[in-house]
């Protein structure tokens, strides 16, 4: 572990590997949505279901790429080799559509075939998302870290999602509003490309240490109840995670399309674009001292800012409200990110960085987007709106998707307590 202040050439690798890694994610788990949505099937259910099988995948990957990293010791090959291979596999969705699929199979059912092929590729494309990123990627980034300045970087790592968004909104969101989704694909993944290329003469790596563990016994060693006793306050915050991915999970599959469907706002790209500036200032402002001693402090009052932002979005209508919500929100989402992945980073044991990705892809990814999204997806089908766009029946997010994210929000203050309770008196990790 670093116990230095981090040199110019780990932050450009922290930024760059961060910002491209979530181009892709921000494609993955907005666009193919839309994408699915607009170009093959309605449906929310199959969002939902996309949302659910990628959710698994990259947990599963997480767990056994990770823990593969450390017993080789090395993460560089990982995160280059599984960015080109990220980005081939987006470059894929180029060429899947209705047409392309009733030409193949002339007497099935196009609709609900391409949907198939899209949620496939979709978990293709997460496997070496999940093993580039989650498992190593974030694997290094413990390893070349300490305390002293993980509240930076994960509040500055919390940011980049939604600059990605930003710049894919500026950039390239155009070619979505026109139906260009092949450029979309092929233009995005060649970027993903040429970050693994980077990869292989950027990434400084520390010397390896190579676990000398059975490889299925460091798989297993994160569900052992012996680990979860010795480490209580890291599985708390997971527990915490997870409630709180959950209520994020609620409506984040369907945001774009409640902006646009329900609100009429066609322009969504353009106040998103604000709200996740602002926000992405707030947050950065907000955590730049959030070193070990004062991260605790910022536990409670984001969070509670995060859920205001939900119900003022559930109340709100007028596309500046709307955006001044969607800012109150965003701001809380961010800082409550950023500071409780660095407390999980702290509490991380030394040494076992890759095996525990995987363990936090459970509590981060599989049950808050299994769980989430169909909570959003029950919710408006109860509520009945729909619109028919060639022959095709689309279901309407409505705003009760907020109201339900901030029900299940306010949950998350249960296991946030017990967590800083526990922190109080667990002895802190070497560093």
């Amino acid at each position: 572990m670093n116990n230095k202040g981090l040199g110019p050439r780990i932050w450009t690798t922290l930024l760059m590997f961060g910002f491209f890694g979530q181009l892709a994610w921000i494609v993955e788990n907005m666009y193919f949505n839309k994408f699915l949505y607009d170009t093959i099937s309605g449906n929310s259910n199959h969002i939902a279901i996309m949302v659910a099988t990628s959710a698994a995948t990259a947990t599963l990957t997480t767990i056994v790429m990770g823990a593969l990293s450390d017993r080789i010791g090395r993460r560089k090959a990982f995160i280059s080799v599984g960015y080109i291979f990220w980005g081939l596999s987006t470059i894929a969705f180029a060429f899947i559509s209705t047409d392309a699929v009733a030409a193949l199979f002339p007497n099935g059912d196009a609709v609900l075939i391409a949907a198939t092929i899209v949620i496939v590729m979709d978990c293709v494309m997460t496997f070496f998302g999940a093993t580039a990123n989650d498992g190593a990627f974030n694997a290094w980034v413990t390893d070349v870290t300490n305390p002293s300045v993980r509240g930076k970087v994960d509040g500055v790592l919390a940011i980049l999602p939604l600059l990605a968004l930003l710049v894919i909104f500026g950039g390239f969101d155009g070619f979505v509003a026109s139906g260009d989704w092949p450029v979309f694909y092929i233009v995005l993944g060649g970027i993903v490309i040429l970050g693994g290329i980077a990869g292989f003469f950027l990434i400084d790596e520390p010397k390896p240490v190579r676990s000398g563990e059975n490889y299925w016994k460091s798989v297993a060693h994160g569900f052992l109840p012996s680990t979860v006793k010795a480490n209580p306050t890291l599985y708390l915050s997971l527990l915490t995670l997870a409630v709180f991915c959950t209520a994020t999970q609620i409506y984040m599959p369907y945001f774009i399309i409640y902006i646009q469907r329900f609100l009429g706002i066609d322009a969504y790209a353009l106040l998103l674009g604000v709200v996740i500036l602002l926000a992405s200032v707030a947050s950065t402002l907000a955590t730049r001292k959030a070193d070990a001693k004062r991260l605790n402090a910022f536990f409670l009052p984001s969070l509670g800012i995060m859920a205001v932002g939900l119900i003022l979005l559930f109340v709100f209508r007028a596309p500046v409200l709307v955006g001044i919500a969607g800012f109150v929100m965003m701001a809380g989402n961010l800082v409550f990110t950023g500071v409780l992945n660095a407390k999980i980073r702290d509490r991380t044991p030394l040494g076992k960085a890759g095996r525990f990705q995987g363990i936090r892809m459970i509590f981060y990814v599989l049950v808050p987007m299994v769980v989430g999204p169909f909570i959003g997806a029950a919710v408006i089908k109860e509520s009945g709106i729909t619109y028919e766009e060639f022959g095709i029946v689309r279901d309407v997010p409505t705003p009760e998707i907020f109201l339900a994210a901030a029900i299940v929000c306010a949950i998350a203050f249960l296991p946030l307590l017990l967590t800083l309770k526990r922190d109080k008196t667990e002895p802190p990790l070497s560093a």
